[in-house]
């Protein structure tokens, strides 16, 4: 839930792949205000979905943190969930729960983020709570004790991570003696040390209206937001903030450093100091990370060669005065790293000394002002890229970055590769995998408890929330698809959307390779996959994408394909996505390279920990010969020819099991014509594979640890297959009852007795996941190995209590508002409506099935939901797997 650091969302960039950049959008739709006490408002119009992000960025975080205590603005974001301006922790999160569970919070180095999207009916509803927050936050000692558990669950999670291990380690190298060098998640030493009284002048210190920036996107009425924000705001005073922390840059400390990790591959990083956001140099050093990292480029030509299993540059740790930029390779475990050092080296050097592609310079810039339009096709990511380039960046809109990367010339990109990109200034890592030991059945635990425990007392709201949630709104859906059949059995779906000049395409050929694959050539689609991004039979790899970037168009082709290109670019870009997917070149030379890194990744892979124990899990849920067990293995995949690969294609690649949906500034008719004139001409032979797995019979209960030398917390699977799928009348009564356990913090069961009473655990999901013929039920959570008897006995004693006591009113309302609120809010992106329309066509649902399925929300019983968990729920059955240390 909450506490998210800025490292989560560095993690994926590492871990190679892509990188997510800043984008604008035009001010035309944007208001803007100051009130009296300091606090700036922007507020930036966007009707896509009757829905709205509220986000309040305080300029205070990981920089601001006093000496020895560098957690203290994470915990403090922690602490904002526990009770503030009056409201408590309860009312807190049944208030978020019952608007749809759509809230967040992050602390960065320099800012603070607590974001929430939400029906746009309710926005006063999070104003005056945010605005409550701002007039005071809690902090009781009381309330600390107890979240500290939860803060150092987080903790002992990041510490579990290998590529958070390296940044914690680098950061320290390239911004040694600065603020940067720690990281804002903070550590459990410090932690432990904390108390209440430091976290009030923490908050008391930096949490001001005049240090703040709130921003508000979405289909609201902006006059009519700015009087309510002058409303619940503008008598909170200002005050005065202390003095920023100086950060004065010390030479890099240059070190090669190799550290254990439980990933399947070795990763290879050479770490820059780049220039920071406050930088006139910054937007040269964005478009040098986008050249670095295309496809076209230099290090990407070592995955395209076999060299490396997967390259990336990207320019990740982004601060006012300096940032940090990685280029990294994944190898195999024993490839030399060494070696691998030296090539990325001298590619740098030779870009340093040759200078860069102006053609690729100028492909990034396209790229990064096309970027800027599908930045307005998400209200969640409008907010995020408003509040980072107002917040982090001190910018005044997001479109000074964008104006800034047009004005970037090759000169400029040249300089700063020349300055910056100096082999002698670079840190170099290693990440490789430590062995790990098998996966070994246990004995289960028998903590868990038989009788049922009376629910928590219902959470009255206070009086201005209760008048807006008290009922629940009525069942809408608002999109209005296009679903058409073409002639050669494509089904097309188009969903018409003008808030920006922008066409997305999402497809899906709808196979199983498990039922697909002959026997022995297991891998053959992974192979098949891979061969895509090497070019089609009239443009090889690099004229695709060079294709591509000369239209700013993002493609991927493979059984599920895509398309991200503006309007105008809309017919040609259809045109190479269908090249792609109707005639790949499958060449000879890149088959052999393709199959040798499928076979060594396998190889890696199943030495990880991960995999063993997701293998367990699958061993233990499924009977021995399901299909399901099938898996590629360097001897199957070895076994692979060219001719199975084109036998495999032929044989799946199906326009008649094919569904494209189109989400975007165009209409069905337009939409309809570029697919017919592309994809109209595949045909389809022979009849139609079988590509529904069988049902399976409820598996019987097992346990199974699975060493992790890396990882400090365990982490904690609980799973079984239920007999149901997804078309159950009871799958509805299941997912209510799992909103009344999970999904809405604090004011959900599991969260309430795992996390917030007893510090457990700083996550804990539940999940029902049902396909047409199979269903499974899951509890995940970490904890500390200590703690994994507790923790399972709490989760059982809880799901047997769903069984044999009706859940109470309150909390039966709350999970139909958690769900029914939902649905607008998954329709607050144009990928998320293509990806949920394009989901419910390949499994057979019906487009408007969110319209149906909260429908059936509002008319569940109480009856119906114990009743289905007392039928289909097996508290004895669970699969349990256990990741890390051996649980005590």
């Amino acid at each position: 839930m909450e506490g998210q650091t800025d490292m989560d969302r560095r993690i994926g960039v590492l871990l190679l792949l892509a990188f997510a950049l800043p984008s604008a959008t035009p001010p035309s739709n944007t208001t803007r205000a100051t009130l009296d006490n300091g606090l700036r408002v922007v507020i930036v119009r966007d009707p896509l979905a009757p829905v709205v992000t509220v986000e309040e960025n305080y300029l205070a975080g990981g920089d601001e943190t006093p000496s020895g205590f560098p957690g203290m603005a994470h915990a403090q974001e922690h602490m904002a969930f526990r009770g503030c301006g009056g409201v408590s922790a309860d009312q807190i999160a049944a208030i978020y729960a019952q608007l749809g569970g759509r809230n967040n919070a992050d602390t960065q180095q320099n800012i603070t983020q607590y974001f929430a999207t939400i029906p746009a009916d309710n926005l006063d509803v999070v104003l005056r709570l945010d605005a409550a927050c701002m007039q005071h936050i809690d902090d009781s000692q009381t309330q600390w004790d107890q979240e500290r558990g939860a803060i150092e669950q987080e903790v002992a999670r990041d510490l579990s991570n290998p590529t958070y291990k390296f940044l914690t380690r680098v950061n320290t190298d390239l911004f040694a003696d600065t603020p940067y060098a720690h990281d804002a998640l903070g550590t459990k030493e410090s932690f432990d040390k904390t108390t209440a009284e430091m976290l009030q002048k923490f908050y008391h210190e930096w949490y001001a209206p005049n240090n703040a920036i709130l921003v508000i996107t979405g289909n609201v009425d902006p006059a009519a937001t700015i009087a309510k924000v002058k409303q619940f705001y503008g008598s909170i005073p200002r005050h005065a903030t202390p003095a920023r922390p100086a950060v004065k840059l010390q030479p890099v400390n240059v070190e090669s450093f190799t550290m254990p990790s439980n990933l399947p591959y070795q990763l290879v990083f050479l770490a820059y100091r780049m220039p920071g956001t406050d930088s006139p140099d910054y937007a040269a050093a964005r478009v040098l990370s986008d050249v670095l990292s295309s496809e076209r480029a230099n290090l990407f030509e070592l995955t395209a060669n076999g060299t490396a299993l997967g390259t990336e540059f990207a320019l990740a740790e982004e601060y006012p005065e300096a940032s940090a930029a990685f280029a990294v390779a994944a190898i195999p475990n024993s490839a030399d790293s060494g070696a691998l050092i030296g090539k990325l080296k001298a590619i740098d050097a030779d870009y340093v000394a040759k200078g860069l592609p102006a053609e690729l310079v100028e492909a990034s810039k396209r790229l990064e002002v096309a970027s800027a339009e599908f930045e307005r096709n998400s209200i969640e990511g409008l907010a995020g890229a408003w509040s980072e380039a107002l917040a982090s960046e001190h910018r005044n809109s997001p479109e000074e970055d964008i104006d800034a990367i047009r004005k970037v010339t090759v000169a400029d990109v040249n300089r700063v590769a020349h300055q910056y990109l100096k082999n002698e200034n670079a840190v170099t890592a290693v990440l490789k995998p430590s062995a790990s030991g098998e996966a070994a059945s246990t004995k289960g635990f028998g903590g868990a408890e038989s009788v049922t425990v009376a629910p928590t007392k219902p959470v009255v709201l206070p009086e201005w929330a209760e008048a807006s949630l008290k009922s629940l709104p009525v069942p809408r859906w608002d999109l209005k698809p296009a679903d058409m059949k073409l002639p050669n059995g494509i089904r097309l779906i188009v969903q018409t959307e003008t808030m920006s000049p922008t066409v997305i395409v999402l497809g899906e050929i709808h196979h199983e390779a498990d039922l697909e694959t002959p026997a022995g050539q297991e891998g053959v689609s992974d192979i098949l996959d891979g061969l895509f991004s090497y070019g089609t039979k009239t443009l090889d790899r690099i004229a695709l994408r060079k294709a591509l970037d000369d239209i700013a168009g993002n493609e991927s082709a493979g059984a599920n394909f895509s398309l991200r290109v503006l309007k105008s670019n809309f017919a040609r870009g259809m045109e190479l996505l269908a090249e792609n997917e109707l005639n790949p070149a499958l060449p000879q030379d890149a088959f052999q390279i393709v199959k040798q890194q499928t076979a060594q990744y396998v190889a890696g892979r199943m030495q990880s920990p991960e995999y063993k124990a997701s293998r367990a899990m699958l061993m233990g849920l499924v009977p021995a010969g399901d299909p399901d067990l099938r898996e590629a293995t360097p001897k199957s995949i070895g076994n692979v020819t060219l001719d199975d690969v084109h036998s495999y294609y032929n044989s799946t690649f199906r326009p008649d099991l094919t569904t494209i949906v189109v989400v975007g500034d165009v209409t069905p008719e337009e939409a309809r014509a570029q697919v017919e004139k592309y994809f109209g001409a595949w045909k389809a032979s022979g009849p139609k594979p079988d590509v529904t797995l069988p049902p399976v019979k409820p598996n019987l209960p097992s346990a199974v640890h699975v060493p992790d030398p890396e990882a400090v917390q365990d982490s904690v699977a609980l799973a079984e297959m239920i007999d149901i799928n997804r078309f159950s009348p009871d799958y509805y009564a299941i997912q209510t009852g799992n909103h009344v356990l999970g999904g809405g913090f604090y004011a959900t069961r599991l969260y309430h007795d795992l996390r917030q009473t007893a510090g457990l655990v700083y996550n804990v999901d539940d999940s029902l996941s049902a396909t047409k013929t199979r269903a499974t039920y899951a509890v995940t959570y970490g904890c500390d190995p200590a703690n994994v008897e507790k923790a399972r006995a709490i989760v059982i004693r809880d799901l047997t209590s769903m069984q044999k006591e009706n859940v109470t009113p309150g909390e039966l309302e709350q999970a139909k508002a958690l769900l029914i609120r939902q649905i607008p809010l998954s329709e607050s992106s144009a990928d998320a409506v293509g990806g949920g329309l394009l989901g419910r066509a390949v499994i057979g649902l019906p487009l408007d099935e969110p319209l149906t399925a909260a429908q059936r929300y509002r008319d569940m019983t109480a009856d119906q939901v114990r009743a289905a968990f007392a039928k289909w729920v097996r508290v004895g059955d669970f699969v349990q797997v256990v990741r890390g240390p051996m649980p005590k």
